[in-house]
C-alpha cells in the first residue's frame, strides 16, 4: 500500500472517524482505524461494532492495500504535521508516514482481523438540510437518559410522516423532562417509526459539524430499515444499528392548554435561573417559579441551608391566573438553552402537572419539565 494525499484531507478523514473508535480490551483492534488504498481514493474507517464511519479520502494510489493502525496515534500525529502533503506506505506490519523531511512508522495489526463493515441498506430514504437535520437532534438529545434500564429511552424517537407531522419528528425523554422537534424533510414520503440511540444521535450530530457541504451541497441522506440507521453526506458514511422495541406514546401527556403562560426573553430568563441555581439544595435542584398575572411578573427563589437564599424578578407578558411550580434547575436550563436568541412562552397548568417551554412565533420545538413534587 502506498498513497500521497493533502494533510488537510487526511486530517478531515481522522478526525471524522476518530469518534467511533473504541477502546474495548477484549477486542484491542477496534482501537484502530481500518485504511484502503483503492485505484481511486482512499477509504478510512472505524467501528465500536454499534456504529460504523466510512470516509473518502482524495488521493494519489501509486499501490492499493489494506491495514489497520491506532485511531488516536494516527490522527494525534498527522495535526503536528505542517507540510501540505503526506505519503504514506506499508511496510511489513508498520505505516510509514513520511512529509517534509520528517519519516515515522506506525505499528499496527493486520486488517484481516478487522471486522466486515455493513454497507448501507436503502429501504426507506429521505433527504434532509444538514443543518436543520443537526439543530434538530442537537436540540432533543439533551432529553436523552443516561443509563440503559429502558433502552428505548436512552435513543432518540424518529417518527417519519406521523400524525403529528408530515415530516420527521424527533424526540426524547428521560421522565423528568421531553424535548420534541420537527424537521423539513426535503425528499421521501415513507411512513416509519424508529428508536435512534442516544449515542449514534451525538455522533451524527457531530459528523454533521464536520461536514463541509463541498460544491454548495448541504444535504443529508438518510436510510432506514428494520434494524439499520445509515447517513451519507460529503463522503462520509454512517451506519448504526437501531433500538429495538417501541417508544412510549409521550404525546399524551403534553398539555394542549393552559391556565398560566408567561412570554419572557429566554437569555434573562435564563440568567435569572442561574443565578437561583447558586442557592439551590443539592440533590434537589430546585428553583421556584411563581408567576403574578396581576404585576406582570414571574417571582424566581430557591433557598440552602448550605449557600442561603435567593429571590429575584423579571418582568414579564402574562396570560390567565397566577400560578407556581418547583422545577429542577438542570432540566428547565437544557431546554431554555436551546432557545436564548428570542422570546419564550412558560406555559404552567399547576404545580403537580408538567410545564411547557416553546420559541414564541415557532411551532417546531416544545420542552417539557415535570415539577418536583413537594
Amino acid at each position: 500500500m502506498r498513497f500521497t494525499c493533502t494533510r488537510e484531507n487526511l486530517h478531515q478523514a481522522l478526525s471524522v472517524v476518530g469518534g467511533v473508535s473504541s477502546k474495548q480490551v477484549n477486542l484491542p483492534i477496534l482501537s484502530n482505524i481500518y485504511i484502503e488504498a483503492k485505484e481511486s481514493n482512499v477509504e478510512v474507517v472505524s467501528t465500536d461494532l454499534e456504529i460504523a464511519v466510512r470516509v473518502r479520502v482524495r488521493a494519489k494510489v501509486d499501490e492499493p492495500g489494506v491495514f489497520t493502525v491506532p485511531a488516536k496515534t494516527f490522527s494525534d500525529y498527522v495535526s503536528l504535521i505542517t507540510d501540505a502533503q503526506v505519503s504514506v506506505s506499508l511496510t511489513g506490519n508498520e505505516l510509514k508516514v513520511e512529509n517534509g523531511q520528517s519519516s515515522t512508522k506506525i505499528k499496527g495489526m493486520p486488517a484481516e482481523d478487522y471486522p466486515v463493515i455493513p454497507e448501507i441498506q436503502e429501504d426507506h430514504g429521505y433527504v434532509f438540510d444538514r443543518e436543520e437535520l443537526k439543530e434538530g437532534l442537537a436540540r432533543v438529545i439533551i432529553a436523552t437518559a443516561k443509563t440503559d434500564m429502558r433502552p428505548e429511552l436512552s435513543g432518540v424517537y424518529m417518527g417519519f410522516f406521523t400524525e403529528r407531522h408530515a415530516g420527521l419528528v424527533l424526540a426524547a425523554t428521560d421522565s423528568y423532562r421531553l424535548s420534541e422537534k420537527r424537521v423539513k424533510v426535503q425528499n421521501g414520503e415513507d411512513q416509519l417509526m424508529a428508536i435512534l440511540p442516544g449515542k449514534t444521535a451525538q455522533e451524527v450530530a457531530r459528523l454533521l459539524s464536520l461536514a463541509k457541504g463541498e460544491d454548495g451541497d448541504n444535504m443529508v441522506h438518510v436510510f432506514l430499515s428494520d434494524s439499520q440507521f445509515g447517513l451519507r453526506i460529503d463522503g462520509i458514511e454512517l451506519t448504526s444499528r437501531l433500538v429495538e422495541g417501541r417508544y412510549p406514546d409521550y404525546a399524551q401527556i403534553i398539555p394542549t392548554e393552559f391556565k398560566t403562560v408567561a412570554t419572557a426573553p429566554a437569555d434573562l430568563l435564563v440568567k435569572k435561573i442561574k443565578a437561583a441555581s447558586l442557592f439551590s439544595t443539592t440533590g434537589v435542584n430546585g428553583v421556584t417559579m411563581n408567576i403574578s398575572a396581576s404585576d406582570k411578573q414571574i417571582h424566581i427563589s430557591s433557598l440552602s441551608n448550605q449557600t442561603g437564599e435567593h429571590n429575584s424578578s423579571l418582568e414579564v407578558e402574562v396570560t390567565g391566573e397566577d400560578n407556581a411550580i418547583l422545577l429542577n434547575f438542570r432540566y428547565t436550563l437544557d431546554g431554555l438553552q436551546q432557545m436564548v436568541d428570542g422570546e419564550v412562552e412558560f406555559c404552567v397548568n399547576s404545580g403537580d402537572a408538567p410545564c411547557v417551554f416553546r420559541p414564541v412565533g415557532k411551532e417546531d420545538f416544545l420542552y417539557i419539565v415535570m415539577p418536583i413534587r413537594k
